[in-house]
């Protein structure tokens, strides 16, 4: 190991030599680099080198070489340049003044030696870390930057280790494109990536981005040319003008003047020749789509990714690109609740017929348009998800504190109880087909609370609570989350009707009746949360908080002795710490551990 590292650093005496010749280093800075480097190579040569020691060594290389530039640029800006001002000057005299200042900093070994043991240690990283991904990219990235002969050699290392990473692929198909300029080198990248990676999404995209990059490119090529006549094409009328007004600066070489004929002739085949290179570029955006729906045919993401891209483009026939992706995409995912959730916010997108409308009216339409898209969305998919994106939407529509609201609503002059009856017959029509879930059911009866005018909130709480009731008494008896809100709506009414906090004997006792129908029939791990409001509750209780302990007890003993109620056990035992002190919570810890409930550490240490 020590011979290995001794022949690596007598290598680097030609490029110390010269950094000492030069003036950039003296000799006792060049002895600590030499000091340096010799540590971190034996660091590389031990028998499990890290990867940070090749990262440091990196590093320090990258510093040396930094200073060093930066030493190189300071003195020659010191240098006073030769003055010509003086006509008396031997000019042979500043001619060897200049060639040896050229000579002096002209390129040599150590303007190159820094970069080139970087890319040894990377190289020898690489051979050590084969599979490390990171670092393949560093060495790639510090190639590119340094615009080295190695890249191509590097790349092709690095996708023959991982030619299952769809990055690599584009990484070197993008540094073809625009930085080696070589458009088939990069199509042959990403065909071959798209061979072997043909499940990447992000692969199909960013291939039809860069053959319409290029094509991009060839139009900005016929406008340089003139060859454009959609975009560099006068106006007949202004250019008829124009030669009528400068008309002497015109000499006929014909004397039956220009021939209309002739003329049109000209225009029609400059458009046909355009015509074919735009419908050259729609084929391959077909092309490229068909392949990427038959590699993957289940991805709605794709699809709206490639729809995105052509909505952004102008090409003959994209019309009817666009046309036949909507109708591939309503024949494979009309089954799909995302689907119509995705179609439905797309007409808001919609500019037809809004120039001639105001914004109110033009963002009316847009949300009808919606609406019958989801309108049909239910009748062919009446599901629990499908009600539950409606109301989202209209959730969004209607609110606009929501994260989820949709921006286009937030300053438009709107009422939200314009929509009120609307908004609660989706929830009504959930219900009625039996596909109203346990959070639709929620988000219903929190609906109910909101909706209306702040003088109408009595009306709107009892509203919500006798909703809230009847839901319960249905097919969501079992939901959780329902009863939790039914019981705090409840706790709401008692004290909106007392004006107080504190409650009676006759509602505390209706509170816990409401508690005792409901937490038997439910496992303790799904009603945590109403176990923990009904400990809040009662805690001042004793009659009631005892009560409510032998009804955990018995719902930790149907639970088979399981872990499930832990969280519950070790609250109950909280509560009974700081309210009747230790001896008290250590005896409901005993009760507890004889129906086998397992309760925090912390509680049986206490």
């Amino acid at each position: 190991m020590a011979d290995t590292v001794q022949y690596r650093l007598e290598r680097m005496s030609d490029e110390l030599d010269d950094l000492e010749r030069r003036g950039l280093f003296t000799r006792a800075e060049l002895a600590e680099v030499v000091r340096r480097r010799r540590d971190f190579e034996f660091r590389l040569r031990r028998h499990s080198p890290r990867k940070a020691d090749f990262l440091d060594y990196i590093a320090y290389l990258l510093r040396v070489d930094a200073l060093r530039d930066l030493r190189k640029r300071a003195i020659i800006r010191a240098t006073p340049n030769p003055t010509h001002s003086d006509e008396d000057n031997d000019t042979n005299e500043d001619g060897k003044k200049r060639k040896k200042r050229k000579k002096k900093w002209a390129k040599s070994i150590s303007d190159f030696a820094g970069v080139l043991r970087v890319l040894d240690v990377y190289r020898m990283a690489t051979v050590r870390f084969k599979g490390d991904l990171d670092l393949w990219f560093r060495y790639l990235e510090f190639c590119r930057q340094k615009g080295h002969g190695r890249m191509k050699q590097v790349m092709a290392q690095a996708i023959r280790y991982h030619p299952k990473v769809p990055g690599l692929w584009m990484y070197a198909a993008a540094w073809e494109f625009d930085q080696n300029l070589n458009v088939a080198a990069a199509r042959a990248l990403m065909q071959s990536g798209l061979r072997s990676c043909p499940e990447s999404e992000d692969m199909w995209i960013e291939y039809l981005r860069m053959e319409l990059t290029y094509l991009n490119k060839l139009k900005a090529r016929k406008v340089a040319l003139g060859e454009d006549v959609k975009t560099l094409q006068k106006s007949t009328d202004d250019s008829g003008q124009w030669k009528e007004e400068n008309k002497e600066l015109f000499m006929s070489l014909d004397e039956q003047g220009d021939s209309p004929k002739e003329s049109g002739l000209e225009d029609v085949a400059l458009e046909d020749k355009e015509d074919l290179f735009w419908q050259q570029g729609v084929l391959i955006i077909r092309t490229i789509y068909h392949g990427a729906m038959e590699a993957l045919p289940s991805s709605l993401t794709l699809r709206k990714k490639i729809l995105d891209i052509l909505n952004s483009v102008e090409l003959a026939h994209s019309e009817e690109l666009r046309l036949e992706v909507m109708d591939d995409l309503k024949k494979d995912f009309s089954h799909n609740e995302d689907y119509w959730d995705w179609l439905a916010r797309l007409q808001l997108s919609d500019s037809t017929n809004s120039s001639t409308l105001n914004k109110k009216e033009a963002v009316l339409n847009k949300l009808n348009k919606s609406i019958q898209v989801y309108d049909e969305a239910v009748r062919k998919l009446p599901t629990s998800k499908m009600y539950s994106l409606y109301a989202n939407f209209w959730l969004g529509v209607v609110f606009s504190d929501r994260e989820d609201s949709i921006s286009l609503f937030r300053d438009a002059d709107f009422d939200a109880s314009e929509f009120t009856s609307a908004i609660l017959q989706v929830f009504e029509n959930a219900e009625s087909c039996g596909c109203l879930s346990e959070d639709l059911a929620c988000q219903y009866v929190s609906l109910c609370l909101k909706l209306g005018r702040s003088e109408e909130a009595p009306e709107r709480l009892e509203e919500a609570k006798n909703l809230a009731e009847k839901l319960c008494s249905g097919p969501l008896s079992q939901a959780a989350n329902l009863w939790n809100l039914r019981a705090s709506i409840e706790i709401k009414s008692l004290a909106t009707a007392t004006g107080s906090a504190s409650f009676s004997e006759e509602n505390l006792s209706s509170l816990f009746d409401l508690f005792n129908i409901v937490l038997p029939k439910l496992s303790i791990t799904k009603a945590e949360g109403l176990w923990h409001t009904a400990m809040k509750l009662f805690s001042h209780e004793k009659i009631y908080f005892e009560k409510l302990v032998k009804c955990a007890m018995l719902s930790l003993s149907s639970a088979g002795g399981s872990d499930c109620g832990a969280s519950v056990s070790s609250a109950f035992i909280g509560w009974v710490l700081q309210k009747d002190g230790i001896k008290q919570a250590r005896k409901m810890y005993k009760n507890f551990w004889l129906y086998r409930a397992p309760v925090l550490s912390s509680s049986s240490s206490a």
